[in-house]
């Protein structure tokens, strides 16, 4: 059966893989500047991360959407489990958002076009301007039901254990008096977990939870390390065992 499956993924799925992706850059780059990145820049990504899903076969299960203000914007943290992630949230948080992502990606081939004309963020951390101008383009984003996806690892795990938390989108949402939705994604790591090179897909089912809104108490360091500390607890607990705790994740 794995025999089989690792055939399908080369001769039937990898093909379509391919096609979809190009297709779905050239339609997201057309169509924000022509206009309407809000659109353009979120429904045909929904679309190919559902397709992504669907053609390796992957059952996936969502919880919490009923939790959500459809006219509230909202900073969305998740463990980053795997590649699978991006699929996950884009295709299934049922939400119009933009990511916040590293710098490196633009440079993907199209990819990074595509991400760029759909107005995603990529945090430039080469100095305090360079900050300061991404967190300007986060506060720009976060109005009219538009909300912003973000990793505070800043990277993928190595195990499937988390790592810890980083500030950035919590001070963010501080300062903007946003509330913070913690989302635990499972499943990801068991399909293709991090590792260099090729790597065949591997069955599992996937789980997006959407856990309850964490609304501000107040502003300040003390408020945003609440809300970190409790973001993360929440996205712990509805982890398996086998994933749960801390480790240190050394591309931090």
């Amino acid at each position: 059966m794995k025999l089989l499956y690792r055939l399908y993924q080369l001769l039937i799925a990898l093909p379509i893989i391919i096609i979809a992706t190009t297709l779905t850059a050239i339609v997201t780059i057309i169509g924000c500047t022509l206009g309407k990145a809000r659109t353009w820049g979120y429904y045909p990504a929904m679309v190919w991360s559902r397709l992504m899903c669907w053609v390796m076969l992957l059952p996936v299960k969502v919880e919490g959407r009923e939790l959500l203000d459809k006219k509230q914007s909202y900073v969305f943290v998740a463990n980053h489990q795997g590649a699978f992630d991006i699929f996950l949230i884009y295709g299934f948080l049922g939400r119009s958002f933009r990511w916040m992502m590293k710098k490196s990606l633009r440079g993907l081939p199209l990819i990074g076009k595509a991400s760029e004309s759909a107005g995603h963020i990529f945090v430039d951390k080469s100095g305090p301007k360079a900050i300061h101008k991404t967190y300007e383009q986060a506060r720009a984003v976060l109005r009219h039901g538009v909300s912003l996806v973000v990793f505070p690892e800043g990277a993928r795990t190595f195990t499937g254990h988390m790592a810890k938390f980083r500030r950035g989108a919590f001070q963010l949402a501080d300062e903007l008096g946003l509330p913070i939705v913690p989302i635990t994604i499972d499943g990801s790591f068991d399909v293709l977990p991090r590792q260099r090179g090729f790597n065949f897909v591997t069955w599992h089912k996937l789980r997006l939870i959407i856990h309850a809104p964490i609304t501000p108490e107040g502003q300040g360091p003390e408020e945003v390390q609440r809300v970190l500390e409790q973001s993360y607890e929440t996205i712990m607990r509805d982890l398996p065992l086998h994933h749960q705790g801390f480790e240190a994740n050394p591309d931090q």
